[in-house]
């Protein structure tokens, strides 16, 4: 019996070895799965577009839901001689404490409400950074710093 050679061999189709192709597709759905986000969309949030509506007679105004017309919180850092004063939307404190409780009344009512300091300019950034911890600490997340214009 004679030894099969590799030019008599007829071929059958084109053979392609799937190891490779299986690793690039392993490889491309690890990628996509470790740079998705997961965040929750848009579109699945609350609003009165997708309320139903009520039939004619039994209509009412709505009222909105109480944090509708809630704002950001404005935190004021003044220095007045050698001491800070600290104003939350317009009303004034005298010690960090009251700047403690009262911002953890705010964190009571909405806990992702967004905080803004401002401090004055000549106010030292301990201060600052002491509002900040005193924030963070109630349990608000965002807090921005505001900027003023340089001419």
């Amino acid at each position: 019996m004679r030894a099969p050679s590799a030019y008599t061999r007829q071929r059958t189709g084109l053979d392609i070895p799937m190891t490779p192709l299986i690793d690039v597709v392993f490889q491309l759905l690890v990628f996509f799965l470790l740079t998705a986000s997961f965040h929750a969309a848009e579109h699945l949030l609350p609003s009165r577009v997708s309320a139903p509506q009520a039939s004619g007679a039994d209509q009412r105004p709505e009222t909105p839901p109480p944090d509708a017309d809630f704002h950001e919180i404005v935190v004021r850092i003044l220095w007045t001689g050698a001491e800070p004063v600290w104003q939350i939307s317009g009303q004034t404190l005298s010690s960090l404490p009251e700047v403690r409780a009262a911002l953890a009344a705010v964190a009571r009512v909405k806990a992702d409400a967004p905080v803004i300091l401002h401090p004055d300019p000549e106010v030292p950034l301990g201060h600052v950074i002491d509002v900040y911890d005193v924030t963070r600490l109630v349990g608000l997340p965002t807090v921005q710093f505001a900027a003023s214009k340089t001419e």
